[in-house]
């Protein structure tokens, strides 16, 4: 797939070594993107002082073929970035403690918009799955997607169920290839449109495997997944903000796990007393309240 040339990035690297007239029109998209995106070269021209050839010109050194395609570029910029660029302006004045409540109030819409969104049956099927597999293979990759893998193989490792996780795309489809119908695939992505990871499940699906996507809901990978847990991501315009995303697929990784646990409740039982057993004796105390790990 072909890498989308960032027009905006490219105006800022290259403002500095053009003619004046040129340098006036980069300062006239930047100074404005939105209004640079929608206005005619006439109009362009007008805002930086500058003819119309200089505009023309300016585009060309952008690697632009003409205005046109420059202007579609710069527009697909504003529209997919608009938030970034006035991300300066989303940054509040107040201190640590209203920052706080900023990110805690954040967290706290995500929970209750992902709470409506649990499935019951589609969680006991899930965990139904789990259960019963030879092999569970945890399936993410980027920011939050990453951890949220890894965290289930935490969890799933201390119900005694038998789990891999792969992050690396090539890793996956490696992995994949060699897979049967008793495994079980458990895919996390914020997303569900990362095109190395469909690839890979994919692969996984063409050999009967199932496949357990926490993912968003109508996208590429729920539709692929043979049980959705579906998951909706809230994100503001405070870019610096930590993105709270990822707490959607905890929430709904949390009740999969407990759902798995309760499953097995006997076994479930007495792998988590000997865990407690152990972690307390390495730690030296006996406090019922410690978690079971660190």
């Amino acid at each position: 797939m072909a890498q989308t040339l960032d027009i905006v990035s490219r105006i800022t690297e290259r403002s500095s070594t053009l003619r004046l007239a040129e340098q006036k029109v980069a300062e006239a998209i930047l100074g404005d993107l939105s209004t640079a995106a929608s206005a005619s070269i006439g109009e362009l021209a007008a805002k930086a002082g500058v003819s119309v050839a200089s505009v023309t010109r300016f585009a060309k050194a952008m690697g632009c073929r003409d205005v046109r395609e420059f202007k579609f570029l710069l527009a697909q910029a504003v529209a997919v970035g608009q938030r970034f660029f006035d991300g300066a302006k989303t940054v509040p004045s107040e201190q640590p403690p209203v920052l706080a409540d900023l990110v805690y109030n954040d967290i706290h819409a995500v929970l209750e918009l992902n709470r409506a969104m649990l499935n019951p049956d589609m969680l006991m099927n899930a965990a139904a799955l789990l259960r019963d597999a030879r092999m569970i293979y945890c399936f993410g990759m980027g920011g939050g997607s990453t951890m949220m893998s890894d965290e289930a193989r935490y969890r799933l490792v201390r119900l005694g169920r038998p789990v891999a996780t792969y992050h690396d795309a090539i890793l996956q489809k490696m992995v994949a290839a060699t897979l049967d119908k008793n495994d079980v695939l458990l895919v996390f992505s914020a997303t569900g449109s990362v095109p190395e990871l469909l690839a890979n499940c994919e692969v996984a699906r063409e050999y009967g495997v199932k496949v357990i996507a926490i993912t968003a809901l109508g996208s590429p990978l729920a539709k692929m997944a043979d049980v959705l847990l579906p998951i909706k991501t809230l994100e503001t315009d405070l870019i610096f903000k930590p993105s709270s995303s990822r707490y959607a697929m905890m929430v709904t990784l949390d009740m999969l796990v407990l759902e798995l646990a309760l499953l097995q409740k006997e076994s479930s039982q007495e792998r988590l007393r000997r865990l407690k057993y152990v972690l307390d004796t390495h730690r030296g105390g006996g406090d019922r309240h410690q978690p079971l790990g660190d």
